[in-house]
């Protein structure tokens, strides 16, 4: 490489990230959810990346992204971001407006995290219920052997 070109530091590589997808993907099929779609992001908040399996709804990218981003921008999973936020609707407005309509408040996006702790990303899992989409992202995490950000309150 020539010594005037520099490679990005990774947080969560592509290896990694499709990983986290056959896990959550796994998991799905073996407690029989319906069609998922998973989205795995970067600590910068971009996708790395993404699949949708067959027979699921075409809006289900942007909702997975949704649950994956609102983890990240907000540094706790999208379960706790929808139980803190209960009956606050003009703050969630106002996260909505913040994020360009890219925040969802339901389980199913949850953070990644190192060895140390430090979120290197996010995930966001939808397709079936919520509590199900959830238990796919945490499966598919730990199948790529990182640990899932889970806070006290999820």
């Amino acid at each position: 490489m020539p010594s005037d070109v520099f490679s990005l530091t990774t947080t969560l590589p592509l290896a990694k990230a499709k990983a986290i997808i056959e896990g959550a993907k796994a998991r799905g099929r073996e407690k029989g959810y319906m069609p998922l779609t998973v989205v795995v992001l970067d600590a910068g908040g971009h996708i790395v990346a993404m699949e949708r399996e067959d027979g699921a709804g075409i809006l289900r990218m942007e909702v997975a992204q949704g649950k994956a981003w609102g983890a990240l921008g907000l540094g706790i999973g999208s379960r706790t971001i929808g139980a803190r936020n209960q009956g606050r609707e003009a703050f969630q407005a106002a996260l909505a407006a913040a994020s360009d309509g890219r925040f969802v408040p339901v389980p199913g996006g949850v953070l990644v995290l190192d060895d140390r702790n430090h979120s290197v990303g996010a995930v966001g899992v939808t397709g079936d219920t919520s509590d199900a989409d959830e238990e796919c992202a945490l499966a598919g995490i730990e199948a790529a052997g990182l640990k899932p950000g889970i806070d006290a309150a999820e």
